[in-house]
């Protein structure tokens, strides 16, 4: 174990030390007040607490009021209990509804930004009756939940679950596709979906002054940051549509206030508000992460202020150690088995509802498939034989099945090409046949031979007639091993068509010791060249376009048996001479579906590279988003229709992106005056102005950095969660400057949040067609508001 050295200084600042435990650097900070008043300013939780706790005290207020005897009567005066004028039951009772009226009056504001983004969002919802964008994604995702039909997508399955539920609840039957850009049909309650899944978008405005209040913003920052969030066209535009993003946003911001809430709990540890934010953190954590991934940037910046929390906790001598373990025990059980818990809930709720066949099948194990209904593997006969057709499935994560096509390599032996392939097709068919210079096998009407580890055998492609062949040719990506290739026919073949089954194990049966026949779906495999002794293997290496993009299948020529890229088992199996197999027979446990959808995602994503030999209009880099370089067409730009074009509200946008900059400016010139010994805070004003901004500028970072080292292909959208940590550094500065800046008079900063205000809103309603729908031809409608070239809001 680590000794913990003294301190012989107070620490510095941390993220989590703002709140405050007793040994925080701002523990002396005051607690702000309300404006002209001596009432602390409490949190949205501390000020609806306070007005449930007075209920009795507001009944004795009535009772006071309504001149009730037993209040009204003479009583002063009358031994220890006598009262003094003004400091009687009707003064405490005058007091404490003055207190409530107070803290219910803070509220005012939360409810009417919420009215103004039920306005935003809502008016004209409904406008454009055809498929827009990504609603041909996520409305047909959503779609298959009520068909309880499998598929596959790159993304968790928590966003779309709640597409399928919004659409069970509108009364959609799930009988329609969602083709991109068709008129819906009048049994598709597309205009009720679209309300539902605006509703995060919604929250998103209370949250946002929420989270102001809770990092201790002034009373201007607050209204200039949720006035941000509420006219934001970006935002506006995709809460819009059936999509995910408002999902996503929703939970990013619930994450980054339930912190916020936590961190100012700070100094009552394992209180039961301590405890409920905290688990609210978590909560929130796997939720945003169930939605997308990205969320996971999300939960890096809480990741990083538990860690310098738990640091700073560390070095307090005054905390024993029994309770800095229970610190640990807290975070580990709330912010890491929480998390992981609703993120897996979700994938078991996706596996228990998607029970039916469909086009996601091949994504997943073989025994996986077996269970869905419609889907005949378990039927299908046990034991191969020679004479069996059947399919591989290659089982290293995100593997497909070995598949040929008449097309041959432009390169190397320009035979026949040899892929893997994610979707059902006749072209993924092999027969078992012996070698050239076995015994014959009357495969029709002779013995049975069954497969077993060891037989050396010959597989046919049943489409083309052709050999699995190999050589000493370089494969076209994978250099360094053969190529695999489909060669000769019925007739003609050499010993490169012999391949020997090794049986690895049986998921069911254990080790290859326990058995002698092979099994279709449970039995694992590698397929060795019998003349090279190379194995096998399709590790998702992508052919370039004359492979139409398929997986490259190889021969390895390293002898790694834990390679399980090098792992197949037969999925299908066709034999009339054998009985039909038992779905009895087959189990498939949750955790090996779930690690294995998982990394099939995970390659799925990153398969997701641009194409260069196609041209992507709506694509962007991520350099050209901080300053709206590039808006985007979010469907067909006809003059007749509705149109809509995602962008930003450019005011916001630029003084965001901005204060970034300016930021960074900042703190080296109050580093750089700390160096000189100037100081230019108050008393816990530096420690506030650290915390807000390792905020603000670390979940800026874990947001945006990350995309610049990417390969996917990228687009306007992805910035959206980023810039809600942008927005909270321009009120960070604005704060910092201005608002509670002591150079100013309160006339001079009212006139500043005036112009502020004026100028995000005005930018906001000279715009506001982008997000609400472009009428007419766009050059007429939107003329003059093309503020940069870039921008092809009209041509």
């Amino acid at each position: 174990m680590v000794a913990r050295a003294k301190r012989t200084s107070p620490p510095t600042t941390t993220m989590a030390g703002v709140a405050g435990s007793a040994y925080s650097p701002l523990s002396s900070l005051p607690v702000p007040a309300f404006p002209g008043t001596d009432l602390p300013l409490l949190s949205n939780a501390q000020m609806i607490y306070s007005a449930f706790r007075h209920v009795p005290q507001l009944e004795e207020v009535l009772r006071t009021a309504t001149g009730s005897a037993s209040d009204c009567s003479g009583g002063a005066g009358k031994g220890a209990g006598a009262r003094t004028p003004g400091r009687g039951k009707k003064g405490v009772a005058s007091a404490v509804g003055r207190e409530v009226l107070s803290d219910l009056r803070q509220q005012v504001p939360l409810i009417i930004y919420t009215i103004l983004a039920l306005f935003t969002r809502l008016y004209r919802i409904g406008a454009s009756p055809t498929v827009v964008w990504d609603e041909a994604h996520f409305g047909k995702f959503g779609a298959y939940y009520l068909n309880r039909t499998f598929y596959f997508d790159v993304h968790p399955p928590l966003g779309k679950m709640l597409v399928g539920l919004a659409g069970a609840l509108s009364g959609f039957n799930g009988s329609f596709d969602f083709p991109s850009g068709v008129t819906y049909p009048d049994h598709v309650p597309f205009h009720a979906m679209r309300i539902m899944l605006a509703l995060p978008g919604v929250a998103m405005v209370p949250l946002a002054w929420g989270t102001a209040v809770e990092l201790r913003f002034s009373k201007w920052g607050r209204h200039i940051v949720t006035v941000m969030v509420l006219t934001d066209l970006a935002w506006l535009a995709i809460s819009r549509f059936i999509l995910l993003d408002s999902l996503l946003l929703f939970f990013t911001f619930t994450t980054v206030y339930c912190l916020a809430c936590f961190n100012n709990q700070q100094r009552r540890p394992f209180d039961e508000d301590w405890w409920i934010w905290l688990t609210l953190t978590g909560i929130s954590i796997g939720c945003v992460c169930s939605v997308k991934w990205v969320g996971m940037f999300v939960t890096a910046l809480v990741g990083l202020y538990t860690v310098e929390d738990l640091w700073n906790k560390f070095g307090d001598l005054r905390m024993s150690f029994r309770t800095y373990v229970r610190h640990w025990v807290a975070r580990i059980l709330c912010l890491i088995v929480i998390p992981f818990c609703v993120y897996a809930l979700t994938f078991k709720i996706h596996f228990l509802i998607l029970n039916r066949s469909g086009p996601g099948d091949s994504q997943m194990s073989s025994l996986f498939q077996a269970h869905l209904h419609g889907n005949d593997f378990a039927q299908n006969p046990l034991e191969p034989a020679f004479g069996s057709k059947l399919t591989l499935k290659n089982m290293g994560y995100g593997g497909g099945l070995l598949h040929s096509h008449t097309q041959t390599y432009p390169v190397g032996s320009q035979q026949q090409q040899v892929t893997c392939y994610h979707y059902k097709d006749e072209n993924n068919e092999w027969l078992v046949t012996p070698t050239w210079e076995a015994d014959p096998i009357d495969l029709e009407k002779g013995e049975v031979v069954y497969l077993r580890h060891g037989d050396t055998v010959r597989l046919v492609h049943a489409a083309t007639g052709r050999n699995l062949h190999s050589h000493p040719i370089s494969a076209p990506v994978s250099k360094l091993n053969n190529e695999v290739s489909c060669y000769g026919n019925a007739t003609v073949g050499d010993s490169n068509d012999y391949w020997v089954v090794e049986v690895v194990d049986d998921f069911l049966r254990g080790g290859r010791h326990k058995f002698d026949r092979i099994h279709s779906l449970s039995t694992r495999l590698r397929i060795k060249h019998l003349n090279s002794g190379c194995y096998l293997r399709a590790a998702n290496a992508i052919l370039p376009q004359w492979g139409f993009k398929q997986v490259e299948v190889s021969c390895d020529k390293e002898n790694n048996p834990k390679d399980e890229h090098t792992y197949w088992n037969i999925e299908s199996h066709w034999n009339d001479r054998l009985p039909a197999g038992n779905q009895k027979l087959y189990r498939s446990p949750f955790f090996r579906d779930f690690w294995h959808l998982n990394v099939a995602m995970m390659t799925s994503n990153n398969a997701l590279v641009p194409d260069a030999d196609k041209e992507d209009t709506i694509a962007s880099k991520p350099f050209d988003w901080p300053f709206l370089y590039n808006g985007m067409r979010m469907n067909g730009w006809i003059d007749g229709g509705e149109k809509y074009y995602l962008v930003g509200n450019p005011v916001t946008w630029w003084i965001s992106s901005v204060s970034l900059g300016v930021w960074a400016v900042t703190l080296l010139w109050h580093l750089m005056r700390f160096q000189r010994k100037i100081n230019d805070f108050a008393p816990g004003e530096w420690n506030q102005f650290q915390y807000l901004s390792k905020i603000a500028f670390g979940g800026w970072a874990f947001h945006f950095l990350p995309f610049l080292i990417m390969g996917r292909v990228t687009y306007l959208h992805h910035y959206l969660p980023t810039l809600w940590f942008s927005v909270l550094m321009s009120g960070v500065l604005f704060d910092h400057f201005i608002f509670k800046s002591r150079r100013f008079t309160h006339r001079t900063k009212t006139i500043c949040f005036a112009l502020i205000i004026a100028i995000i809103v005005g930018t906001w309603w000279y715009f506001k067609d982008c997000a609400w729908g472009i009428e007419g031809p766009a050059a007429v409608t939107m003329k003059g508001r093309k503020w940069r070239k870039t921008w092809n809001i009209y041509d």
